[in-house]
């Protein structure tokens, strides 16, 4: 499970004097479904990266970034950069062909996205756009992010 693979994070991040983000506030998290929905053509949040917003408002641990709630949605200040999900999908949709994809996170050799068409989460090669691999949902797929982080 992801949860078990954060908790090494929090405990790598607390050894060098770091810790996770807050999680999102239920209003932060309801402003980004509203918001997703009205500039990503009427995309739904899947209900599982909305319960990693609700454990963590996004993750920035050694290469791999996972989006959060854009600070404009936010409520309250924060003082460490966060990438947010709609801004750096908007980022990503310069590239035409991207806006097949709505994307997650990153790191400096892969994007984590859903395939609109496909209907599938992938782990796209960064410099190639091929795929390196195929989940059936946003769990596995974190999962797998998190676990090639920590090895």
């Amino acid at each position: 499970m992801w949860r078990d693979l954060l908790a090494e994070v929090e405990n790598v991040l607390s050894e060098h004097g770091f810790n996770l983000r807050k999680p999102a506030t239920n209003q932060e998290i309801k402003r980004l479904q509203e918001s997703v929905v009205l500039k990503l053509n009427g995309f739904a949040l899947p209900e599982q990266f909305i319960q990693f917003l609700m454990t963590v408002n996004g993750l920035d641990f050694n290469g791999l970034v996972i989006y959060g709630v854009d600070k404009p949605l936010l409520e309250t200040e924060v003082d460490k950069e966060i990438h947010g999900f709609i801004e750096t999908n908007e980022i990503w949709y310069e590239n035409e062909w991207q806006k097949q994809y709505v994307f997650f996170g990153d790191s400096d050799i892969a994007l984590y996205c859903y395939d609109l068409i496909q209907k599938v989460y992938l782990e796209l090669d960064k410099p190639s756009c091929t795929v390196m691999n195929t989940f059936s949902d946003f769990n596995t797929m974190l999962k797998d992010a998190l676990k090639t982080r920590l090895e």
